[in-house]
């Protein structure tokens, strides 16, 4: 793996650096390099599985496989949970079809170009640091979980609840206090070079939370057949 992080999101045309993961939803590593030249991936890079946003994000990526498979694209989702945790998660929470595995250390989001935000008194400089009447200003929409449009910390508690989430050791080992690492989804084509892709880090935060159109996904996994 290179050890050169971009300094912002790669984008169409930029070619994926090799990463090898643990898996979580079989025995062994995952690579990047086992796809190349084989079939074009979707890679989701999400937070640990505490997030309950980053929950929803991998299990609406597993609900699109379906469509993606029929067009010869594989999809591996990445979470920040330590392995075991996560099995344990998906053992109790299971989403046929889903290939994940775990990157405790985050090796894969620098070589992406996702930043770890720093959450500040009232200073932004997006997407480095965020202040925090920056953060209460913003707003998620999820039309049947959340009552209302709400900002992230708060909708993001309701949802726990709703779910039942219990933090672990495990989970608090990845936390960074201060700090939220910033995900994203990248469609790569049989050579690994990224064809489209959706961040938290464009639209200055606007983005923060929330999901991927699918129709602009298919449309773009579409042009790759």
């Amino acid at each position: 793996m290179s050890a050169h992080y971009p300094d912002h999101p790669l984008q169409p045309g930029d070619k994926a650096p090799n990463i090898v993961l643990d898996a979580i939803s079989r025995e062994g590593r995952i690579a990047l390099d086992d796809f190349r030249g084989r079939s074009p991936l979707l890679i989701g890079l999400f937070r640990g599985l505490l997030c309950p946003f980053c929950r929803r994000h991998v299990a609406a990526m597993a609900r699109l496989n379906p469509a993606l498979s029929e067009k010869g694209v594989a999809s591996l989702a990445v979470v920040n949970t330590p392995v075991e945790r996560a099995r344990l998660y998906f053992r109790y929470q299971p989403i046929p079809g889903l290939l994940a595995a775990s990157d405790t250390e985050r090796a894969s989001h620098r070589v992406f170009g996702l930043p770890l935000l720093e959450f500040t008194q009232n200073e932004t400089d997006w997407p480095h640091s965020v202040g925090m009447d920056a953060v209460t200003a913003m707003r998620v929409d999820w039309p049947g979980e959340l009552p209302e449009p709400m900002d992230p910390a708060t909708g993001g508690d309701l949802l726990d609840k709703k779910d039942g989430y219990e933090i672990t050791e495990a989970d608090q080992q990845v936390r960074i206090p201060g700090h939220m690492q910033l995900v994203g989804h990248f469609l790569l084509d049989r050579d690994g070079v990224v064809r489209w892709s959706f961040t938290e880090v464009e639209e200055d935060g606007r983005n923060v939370c929330r999901a991927l159109n699918p129709e602009e996904l298919i449309s773009a996994a579409s042009q790759l057949s």
